[in-house]
């Protein structure tokens, strides 16, 4: 098959990547969109290439693609489910590792992220991703990123491999509980199919040590892990996810969760149900910017009593306005994890007026503000010098 033709399979299987998200910038991803500095993206690749933020803050195109669409379970959500009328596309292994190779070299891309729908089982689709990268990587000694996602039922030995090959893995858990995934995906099993892979991602990691030069690379010391969560029609609260999140974080060193909002897809069972807010979208990944960098546990977030997040605040000031509205922190005199918890205040912050206070005792909201501090956002929440700051905007 020649290459035009691949390039046509590329774009057929473009449009449905925009359900599997992958170290996006953007709405949702934290940061501000802003284009790589190499060769822009080619105009018949708009759709397959995506800005993306690399663990550790590098911003690279990115390949997302799979290595074919047709797939045998019915997810109730997934464009690409079973019994779905739409022309399938699949790519040979060699096939789809010359193309990336191809675009690699070209300078269209520096990275990519291979995906599958399930034909044959999960064990011989994972198999297809794997001996894909492998192609890339021996064949074509490709040093680009690699972020491969984990099949349900994947197998140890598949897993450890996977490993080896990519700088990402990941599993699309779907819903935070059995009850929500039996109403995305009825024949998906949580723990046995979903979980149990990402288990055994931590149990290769420990076992290695996650030391560079064990992972086949000496620069490499080992794959992060992440997952993806389908927000709305499983009827999952907010705290769930959270509860969910924190306890992948805690036993399996989970490096991200994507919160990805429902949008109805025609011609699948929820083709009526509504799409999720993209309110409530942000406030999800808020609320887990919260518990990965800033000390909270999930119970402490402040919660409607439908168990979900309060779209009218963010997650922050909305414990803030439970917590500190009447109890200041005192700026001069707070321990890191106290300071973390005031709005307008984040890690940096915290670290420089550490450093501030070394020096002097900051009393005025100039102070802050100098400091890099969102000092108007801080101010019903503080007190400087054991004062209250002046000129602060009304609380309510």
């Amino acid at each position: 098959m020649g290459a035009n033709d691949a390039l046509e399979k590329l774009k057929r299987l473009a449009p449905g990547t925009r359900y599997e998200p992958a170290e996006e910038i953007g709405p949702g991803g934290g940061c501000a969109v802003r284009r790589p500095r190499r060769a822009a993206i080619p105009p018949d690749l708009e759709g397959a290439v995506h800005h993306a933020a690399l663990p550790g803050g590098k911003r690279v195109p990115l390949l997302k693609t799979l290595v074919t669409s047709a797939c045998e379970r019915d997810c109730y959500y997934c464009p690409f489910r079973a019994g779905r009328d739409f022309r399938r596309v699949t790519f040979q292994p060699d096939e789809l590792a010359a193309l990336c190779d191809r675009l690699y070299h070209g300078g269209a891309i520096e990275g990519v992220f291979l995906s599958s729908g399930l034909t044959g089982g999960g064990v011989r689709s994972q198999s297809r991703l794997i001996e894909t990268a492998e192609i890339l990587r021996t064949r074509y000694s490709f040093r680009g990123y690699i972020h491969l996602k984990l099949m349900p039922g994947a197998e140890f030995a598949q897993v450890e491999r996977a490993m080896q090959l990519a700088d990402r893995v990941s599993v699309n858990l779907e819903a935070p509980t059995t009850k929500a995934l039996a109403r995305l995906a009825p024949h998906k099993q949580l723990v046995e199919e979903l979980i149990q892979p990402m288990r055994y991602v931590e149990q290769i990691r420990r076992a290695r040590g996650g030391q560079p030069g064990s992972w086949g690379n000496p620069s490499r010391s080992g794959p992060s892990q992440t997952t993806q969560f389908v927000v709305g029609p499983g009827g999952e609260t907010d705290r769930e996810l959270m509860r969910t999140t924190e306890y992948l974080r805690r036993t399996i060193d989970l490096a991200r969760t994507y919160f990805s909002g429902f949008n109805p897809v025609p011609d699948t069972p929820l083709e009526d149900q509504p799409a999720a807010s993209a309110t409530r979208e942000r406030r999800l990944y808020q609320g887990d910017f919260l518990l990965r960098d800033y000390g909270f546990k999930a119970d402490e977030l402040v919660f409607g009593d439908d168990g979900n997040l309060l779209l009218d605040q963010d997650p922050k000031v909305a414990w803030a306005r439970h917590h500190l509205a009447h109890a200041p922190v005192e700026i001069n005199q707070a321990e890191k994890r106290e300071l973390l918890r005031v709005p307008g205040i984040g890690p940096v912050g915290v670290e420089r007026i550490l450093r501030a206070r070394r020096l002097g005792r900051l009393r005025e909201l100039r102070d802050l503000r100098q400091l890099g501090v969102l000092a108007t956002r801080a101010a019903p929440f503080i007190l400087l010098d054991g004062r209250r700051p002046t000129h602060q905007l009304r609380l309510w």
